[in-house]
Parts: structure tokens; sequence; C-alpha cells
């Protein structure tokens, strides 16, 4: 029995859909920093968070959602097949649950096409790759081989895992083990390593991580893991600024691996869920978040909204999590997911694979010493000193250390992170010491972007792709 649905599925692996035989697969750069597409062409991963869309959405609903999503800007989804939320007795839209008599090796299938659990995350799949969305697919939440009482031990999540791979690995995804877990001890390990080599058997296309819990990194466990090919980090669901300067202390270990932050705070959300904890995130507190990890060397980041992760709507029956209080599809428009993919388009401007995090790049003064709290200042730096980014979440000004800009003459913009529009600063000459400057906005309500340019180099406005892109 234990063989039975494995066979089923490897019946299915050699029809490779049109949609995913049109979107490239996914690498690791050569430098071990960036991600990149299977033909060289840059890849910044940037992630819609929504981990119940398999578990509580009809297809028409998955088509609205991945066809907002993809218009927005969006490159990747990330979805859960095992819900966090009674995953293994609540059934989806349509009825169904994953297994027979929660039996790890018996899955509960129905005889031909959409009539199944699996079935429906075969046209999840298929819809996202034809809207050239990639998906960042957990195979299970990490309470379901983490506690002491999981429902999957080390034989039975292989088995998952080589079903899950030799079904939907024609797919173009990213496998995302864990689940919002840390392994508990050496066996939990065991676990998620078996899952990896199951997989591995049977995709080696495919790129994977590992999801851990708030504040921490798979790096702690899995780094020097030849099936771990970039770092995943669970940045914490707090404003404070306390926890992203462990993107750049992954960014620096060796072997070099990328590191994206796959989950930060969301939008709307209570911090630390915890209604004593501040109150409710902002879209602003979001997205400095993302832009803190992204200026810290990410590949990669998400974004979340607290509604829309757990595609929430009353008329489905499901009760509101962590203070919902408006529809996924109406937040969905309303929220700061169409702001987000911007920072795609910012680094698509400039030469992106010798893009590095620079914090030398600053000049301490005082108060505006690059530290904590939710007024960090962060920058990046082209190895070859042909541009410079600061990302400034206030209207405080900053010095940057021009002796890094290998040039004497520079042209400065500012680039809005919440609208994508550019203000030209102009020409500025380069004094080899300090260089100052003041965002267009005082006080402590807006965040920007300060691009520096070696004016040879004619770059476009930071908001337009780079004709020379590499």
């Amino acid at each position: 029995m234990k063989r039975l649905y494995l066979l089923f599925a490897m019946s299915l692996l050699c029809v490779v859909p049109l949609a995913a035989q049109n979107l490239p697969r996914l690498q690791v750069s050569p430098d071990g920093h960036h991600l990149q597409t299977a033909d060289g062409k840059p890849f910044y991963y940037i992630a819609d968070t929504a981990w119940e869309l398999i578990h509580r959405l009809g297809r028409e609903e998955v088509d609205s959602y991945l066809k907002l999503r993809k218009a927005h800007g969006f490159n990747v989804i990330q979805t859960v097949v095992l819900s966090e939320f009674d995953g293994l007795n609540t059934p989806n839209a349509y009825g169904n649950k994953p297994f027979k008599d929660k039996n790890p090796y018996l899955l509960d299938t129905i005889e031909g096409e959409q009539n199944d659990y699996w079935d429906h995350i075969e046209y999840i799949l298929e819809q996202a790759n034809e809207q050239g969305l990639y998906v960042a697919l957990l195979p299970t939440w990490g309470h379901y081989w983490n506690d002491d009482d999981s429902f999957f031990d080390e034989q039975s999540a292989a088995e998952y895992a080589r079903y899950m791979a030799a079904r939907y690995g024609k797919y173009n995804l990213i496998w995302v083990l864990g689940g919002d877990r840390n392994p508990k001890d050496g066996s939990k390990q065991t676990i998620i390593r078996s899952m990896a080599a199951a997989i591995r058997e049977i995709d080696n296309l495919n790129l994977i991580t590992y999801h851990p819990a708030g504040w921490q990194s798979s790096a702690t466990w899995f780094h020097n893991d030849g099936w771990l090919d970039f770092n995943s980090r669970q940045s914490g669901h707090q404003r404070e600024y306390n926890s992203h300067i462990k993107t750049y202390e992954n960014y620096l270990l060796s072997p070099a691996k990328p590191v994206a932050d796959i989950e930060p705070l969301y939008e709307v959300a209570l911090e630390e869920y915890n209604a004593e904890a501040g109150g409710y995130s902002t879209a602003a507190n979001a997205r400095r978040s993302i832009y803190w990890a992204a200026f810290y060397g990410a590949c990669g980041v998400a974004y979340g909204h607290n509604c829309v992760w757990q595609m929430y709507d009353p008329k489905n029956g499901f009760a509101p999590k962590y203070d919902a209080a408006t529809t996924w599809l109406q937040t969905i428009k309303d929220g700061a997911g169409a702001e987000i993919p911007l920072l795609k388009k910012l680094f698509y401007s400039r030469p992106f694979f010798s893009r590095r995090p620079a914090p030398e790049l600053l000049v301490c003064e005082g108060d505006n010493v690059p530290g904590e709290g939710i007024f960090h200042i962060a920058a990046i730096i082209d190895d070859g000193g042909s541009y410079a980014m600061v990302y400034n979440p206030g209207g405080r000004s900053f010095s940057i250390k021009g002796t890094m800009l290998k040039t004497e003459k520079l042209i400065a913009w500012w680039f809005d992170p919440a609208t994508g529009k550019v203000k030209k600063i102009g020409k500025i000459k380069n004094n080899k010491e300090s260089l100052r400057f003041t965002p267009p906005t005082p006080g402590v309500v807006k965040d920007w972007v300060l691009v520096v340019d070696d004016a040879s180099k004619k770059y476009p406005a930071p908001n337009k792709k780079c004709r020379t892109l590499k």
C-alpha cells in the first residue's frame, strides 16, 4: 500500500504542462548570493504569502487571486499543502480531504481529473505557472512532523515527499520544507533530511529551502547540507529593528548561499500576535521590514497581509484569525501588496549580480549611526563602485562615504518605495569625502531610497529596467 500512490504519481511525471515549459527553471547564481533563471537572467524573489490558498479557495477564486497578484508584479506565491488550521480534518472548498482515515500512506483520491484534494493542487500549480508565477510550496505545516504526536514519522514523511516530487515536480516551483517550525531535536532534523533526500531522488530541477519559526534561519541546522539550495529566514513579526541584521550574517556565511526573508512582519497584523504588544502593523511597517532584508543581502523577500494569507472570508465558514476584519478579496485591492514588487523594479534598474550589502558606506553621525530601531538606515553598493543605494525609513539627513564610489561625477535620485516614482537630484561632484543627503519629505512618516550613480554609466531612472542588465 505504501507505494501505490507513488506509482500513480510517477506515471504523471513525464507529462510536463505547457505553462511549466514556458517558464524557466530557477538556479543559484555562480557567486552563491543571488537567484537567476536557467538562462542566466536575474531573478529577485518577490512573494505573496497565501498559506490558505490550497485549503480554502475554489478555482474561480484561485484564478482571481493569481491574476491580481500577477498584475501587482509578484513572481512567487507561497502556500502550503497541509494547512496549519486542521488541515487533515477540515476539507477544502470542494469538500475533499488529503488522506483517508488520517493515514499518511493512504491518499484520499477520486478517479478522474479535478475531483480530489490532490487534483486541486495540480490545478493551482498549473494556473500559477501559466500566469508566470512560481509557487513556493510547503508540503506540510510544521506541527505535522515536529510535534510529539506528529502525523508523520521519518518513513512516512519521506514517502509523502516522494509522492509530492513525483506528481508536482514537473511544475516550476520551489520546495519549502519546515513549515514555521524549528526542529525540536536531531530526530526531527532527520525527518527533514529524509524528505529532502526523497524529493531529490525524483526532482533535481526545482530548488529546495526551509521555512523556520520566528527570528530563525534554515542556516542554523542545514546550511552545510547539499540539498539546501538557499537559506530562508523568518525575521519575526515585530516593528522594531532587532532581527534583520541576521540576514547579513547569513549572507556572509561560507560556503555562500542565497538567503531570503520569506516571513517578515505582515501588514495589519497584531505585533507578535499579541493584542497587548503594541497594536497593529501598517503598510509602512511591513515595507520597512522588507527593504531592510533586501538591503542586507536577501535574494528575495515575501509580503504578507493578515487577511490575505488566511484567505479570510465569512462566507466560507472559517472564523477570522488574529483579528482579521476584511475579506481577502477586498484587502488585496487596498493593501500594500502593489507596492512591494516595486523593489524588484528598483533592483532590475542597475547591474544585478554585483550588488552587495554595504553598511560601511554610511557615515556615523551620532543618532544617525546605523543600529536598532524603526529608523535604521541600510545601504548596498555595486562591487565596482558604479552605484550605491541607501534605504532611509524616515526623513533624517544622512551622509555616505564618497570614496567608495569610483568616480568624480555622480548623478543622484530619490526612489519612492510606496509609488515607484522617482525624483532626480541631478549631478553631484564627488569630493571623495562624505556626501550628505536630505530626503524630500522631512519627519518620520515617509521612507525613501537614495540612488547614486557613476554619471558615465548613463543608467536609466531607478524605476526603469537597465538595458544591459547583468
